[in-house]
Formats: C-alpha cells, structure tokens, sequence
C-alpha cells in the first residue's frame, strides 16, 4: 500500500504544493499555505459506468415554465442591489469588514420577511456558528426586533444543518452566518480552509436548489479586503454582495459585484444608528449634507452606481512638499487613475504639480470606480492649485484621454436630472454624442468642453496663470 504524503494547499487561491512554503508560488500571498490530509484515493474516470447515467431532460430557453416572482424583502435598498427582491433556489454570498453590519441587515431581513407590512409571513431560518442563540436575542432586542416566523439556530455541522433543512417544507430564507464556520466531517481539515469552505458551500448551494429555498451566506473577508476562501466560492454562489463604509462614518454602501438575476455594480446606501441599519431614500442629499460652498479643492461629481445616479463631493487638497518625493494620498478614489490625471495635466495643460503634495478624497465614505470622475477630480485640483473654487451650482462629470481630451459618458440625462433636482443650475460636461444625449434640458445650463486646457482656461486667463499655478509650456 503506497504511503499517504501530506498536502499543502493554499487558503487564498486553492494551489496545492508538496512542501510547505512561507509564499505561494501560484498568488504570491504569504503565510497562507496549510497542511492538509490528502484523499484517501484519487478520484478515477467514468468508464464504462457513463452509460448507466440517467439522461437528461431538455428545455427550452424560457426554463419550462413561467418565472419565479420575486421576493420582497421589505427593505427597499437591499431589493434594489439583488435586483428586485429574493429568487427562489439561488444562493447569496455577501461579505465585508468585521463589524460592518452584515449580520445586522440579515437579521433586519429576516425579521421584515416574518413581519410584512403586506402579503403572508415568510418563514425563515437564521442559523449561526458564531454567536450562541442567546446573543442572537440579544441583539434582536437591542434592534428592537420581534418576529415569530424566525427560527434561530446554532450550529457548525454542514450534516445536521442538512438534515434539519431536507424536509418537505423547509424555510424559504436561509441565513448562515458564516461559512467559513462550517465543516463537513469527510473532510480532514480544520474549519475556513479552502476544502472545508468549498465542501460545505456546495453541499448547501445543493440542497437550496433542490429544495427550492433562498440560501443567503455570510463571507469573511481577508486584510486585503477580498472574500476569505477559495475564489470558486464567488463563482458557485449567484449573487455576491460587499458592504463597504468607513469606521469613521455612519454610511454603508452595499454593492453587487455579480448577480445573475440583476445589474451589476448597483448599491444599496444605509445608515448606522442605534436602532440598526437605515435606509437612505436620497444618498445624494446626504453625501452633500455637509458641503461648503465656495471652498477651494471642492467639486461635486454627477456620477452612477449601476442604474442610480448619485451626487458626490470630490475634495483635493495641494500644498507643497517637504520631501524629496511629494505625497500621494487617496481615499475612495484610485490611485493609479489620479497619478494619469495628474500627468495629463502637467504634460497637456503645463499644470506643474511634481513637486507638490496632492490628496484626494471622496466625501462621505463612498467609493468611486467609474472614469467619469476624472474631470471632477481634475477640477478640484486646478482648484486647490489656484485657489479659485468652482462654482457652488455646478456638477461635473466626464472622463479624461491620455491626450488631454475629455470623452463623453453615458447616461449624462439621469445624471443632470439628479443634479436638477438638488438645486444645481450649471453642469460642466463633455460635448454630447448624439441627439438622445443633448435633448433633455432638465433646466440646467449645460458648459460643454473637448479639451482640459479649457477647464485650467476657466480657473484662470493666460497672464495669471504662470504665476499663480506654476505652468510651463504643455505640449
């Protein structure tokens, strides 16, 4: 009998090695490999058996029948990101920070599924490998939440989870909180390893399918802020949800990075208080709640996050530097793209800001990752250059070229309607493609630019303009 060899395999890309290394070779990820047991025997082919498999029954495209109708959780903005509500038989995996509020809003869920504001009770299961039954009440009873149709759990074993939930009436809502707690005793590895994850989450995405119930799991995240686990988890699962927000403020945006059943990169926007998480119907009134108006570094972006337009104020601030090597500090913005915009504005406007400190940041918590803030970001910083403010009634929206041109976006109608209704009178925007783009009015004046030397060209006129931004000749 050949003697069984240890494994080692990889927490954050599943790479099995022979030996154990302080660095995988595969993700360059450090202290990241484990031990592991291998299989008791490598699993064989088909063979011959392949014939005895059943056949498979063929559709059409329309699934054989009529769609399942959505489930409406109660809370509007988590609708929003699944979008439209809860499917039957899918599997959702939403992940973040410790503390961000992740059980927090599942327990809300539950809680508003079991007590609707109209239509029948939905009966829904919470089942936790973290916290005790008695801790789950209490933080029940600090939200102030009470539902009968919500049975509460604590358990670790994928087996007996299994068998509590293949019933013929099982819960149509199933929470487990988390995954990474789980384990499957015919796997001989510790809980959160990569087998252990897969092996558990694939034994429950199973049974949710089969057994027609919306499974919901709850991901930790690694210190790079990615999901813990192998990345095939992302991959099984068919929605993937992240809640982001910064400790120091009360907001939480909830993001869908993958849904098979909705828009992509759509958010949910909530607030932290005493009584749980908030909905916050208008996120653009609350990213601008505490905008000063004329103050140099300022400017307010009409942006998208998926379908909803949302108004947010991008801060720059430019001073000079002490150091040999200026700072570049961002936050809610990436760093790469700031270094392109500042490069365009040196080599194709004659703005010199090498040896200066330049940071960056997005009002409010929220992170930006769409290029139509580029020529928001490059007006605070003309403005924090100059120290002219941009006008308090304008947005700005639009993204910038290598060459220093400025390319249009799309959906710029939703976004000047959003701007409208807030009050804004300006917009400061690309040339428009087409009509469809140009037609809507929405009363706000629109100033149209092709280029980012008539942006700087707005800040200040040629003769001050050596003087106070420090310009050389731009090619």
């Amino acid at each position: 009998m050949a003697k069984r060899t240890a494994r080692f395999v990889c927490q954050s890309c599943g790479a099995v090695s022979a030996k154990w290394s302080g660095r995988c070779e595969a993700c360059a990820a450090w202290n990241s490999i484990v031990e592991e047991a291998p299989r008791e025997a490598a699993p064989g082919g088909l063979g011959d058996r392949a014939r005895s498999g059943h056949k498979l029954e063929f559709v059409g495209l329309d699934g054989g029948g009529t769609p399942t109708p959505r489930l409406a959780t109660g809370i509007g903005e988590l609708d929003r990101v699944c979008g439209g509500g809860l499917i039957a038989g899918s599997a959702i995996l939403i992940g973040g920070d410790p503390g961000i509020g992740k059980s927090t809003i599942l327990l809300q869920m539950v809680a508003a599924l079991a007590s609707p504001k109209g239509g029948a009770p939905v009966t829904s299961a919470y089942i936790s490998g973290e916290e005790s039954v008695e801790q789950i009440g209490l933080r029940a009873r600090r939200l102030g939440l009470a539902a009968e149709g919500v049975g509460v759990a604590t358990a670790t074993s994928v087996r007996d989870i299994v068998a509590s939930l293949d019933e013929a009436a099982p819960p149509r809502v199933v929470v487990i909180d988390s995954i990474q707690t789980l384990y499957l005793d015919t796997v001989e590895s510790a809980p959160g390893t990569v087998s252990q994850v897969r092996g558990s989450a694939q034994e429950l995405i199973r049974l949710a399918k089969r057994r027609g119930f919306t499974l919901v799991l709850v991901g930790h995240v690694t210190k790079e802020g990615a999901l813990a686990g192998p990345k095939v988890l992302e991959h099984m699962v068919d929605t993937v949800l992240y809640f982001e927000g910064e400790r120091g403020h009360q907001f939480r945006i909830l993001r869908a990075v993958k849904n098979r059943f909705g828009p992509t990169d759509e958010i949910g926007v909530f607030e932290m208080t005493d009584g749980g998480l908030m909905e916050v119907a208008n996120p653009s009134a609350l990213f601008l709640a505490e905008r000063r108006g004329q103050v140099s570094g300022a400017a307010v972006l009409a942006g998208m996050e998926g379908s909803r337009p949302v108004l947010v104020e991008i801060q720059a601030l430019v001073s000079p530097s002490p150091l040999g090597t200026p700072r570049r500090a961002v936050v809610g913005w990436d760093s790469a793209r700031l270094a392109m915009v500042l490069a365009v504005l040196e080599a194709r406007c004659g703005l010199v800001l090498s040896g200066r400190d330049v940071y960056l940041n997005v009002a409010g918590g929220l992170r930006i990752g769409e290029p139509a803030a580029d020529l928001a970001v490059a007006a605070a910083l003309v403005s924090a250059a100059s120290g002219d403010p941009v006008p308090e009634d304008m947005v700005i929206f639009g993204e910038i070229g290598l060459s220093g041109e400025v390319r249009a976006v799309s959906q710029s109608n939703l976004r000047l309607k959003e701007a409208a209704k807030l009050g804004f009178a300006r917009t400061l925007m690309p040339p428009a493609r087409g009509r469809r783009e140009g037609s809507a009015g929405n009363g706000i004046e629109r100033i149209e630019i092709a280029h980012l030397k008539d942006l700087v060209a707005r800040f200040a006129d040629t003769a001050a303009a050596p003087t106070r931004f420090g310009i050389g000749p731009a090619n």
